[in-house]
């Protein structure tokens, strides 16, 4: 009778065991499909600026509204410039910058960042309207570009400001940035481009 009784135990132990055993591997196949699906859909971020709206990005493109975002923050940072701030100012451009253009951009900072020592010249940006363009990933600012010496401005000349951008995953970077003479015209390299007003207030 007890042997009866023990076998019968051992058998619903046993059971037990084989259902919790095919629960686990079946809980793994259904991760496991979770991951790849994941893996497999676009990757979305979901932002919250200091407005009146969210924006998401997207890893399957690039949004109109998030470029226009990026453009109006990098153009502050790039065309807005103290010799007082003008290591932290190469820096911050510098982080916003693509690995295949990096040694290029920082070359044309390092130019002005010399340039600018020691000088009372510095400079700002006011934008007046802004083009982009997320299937060919570039924008535009136009605008006045100040320049001050001391606190006297000496010169004030309308400009526009081309940007070109790298967009990978959810990550847009910097890909080459300059001046537009005219309608068609090159693009001037970051370099004039950044120091597009000179202390002598004359047309470049």
């Amino acid at each position: 009778m007890e042997i009866g009784f023990s076998q019968a135990q051992a058998q619903r132990v046993l059971k037990q065991r084989n259902m919790l055993v095919l629960t686990s591997i079946g809980l793994g196949v259904v991760a496991m499909l979770a991951l790849i699906a994941a893996s497999a859909r676009d990757r979305q971020v979901v932002l919250q600026p200091v407005l009146t709206r969210s924006i998401e990005i997207s890893s399957a493109r690039l949004g109109k509204d998030y470029l226009e975002l990026v453009t109006r923050d990098a153009t502050v940072l790039m065309l807005n410039r103290t010799p007082a701030n003008a290591q932290y100012w190469m820096d911050s451009v510098l982080r916003i910058v693509h690995p295949s253009a990096y040694g290029r951009i920082k070359g044309e900072l390092l130019r002005i960042v010399n340039d600018q020592r020691g000088s009372s010249v510095a400079q700002f940006f006011t934008i007046e309207a802004m083009k982009v363009d997320p299937e060919h990933l570039t924008s535009e600012v136009t605008g006045v570009l100040h320049t001050m010496v001391g606190r006297q401005e000496v010169a004030a000349l309308k400009r526009t400001f081309r940007f070109d951008w790298s967009y990978t995953g959810v990550e847009l970077r910097l890909v080459g940035f300059g001046a537009v003479s005219a309608p068609g015209a090159p693009v001037e390299a970051a370099a004039e481009a950044a120091t597009a007003a000179p202390s002598t207030g004359t047309q470049p």
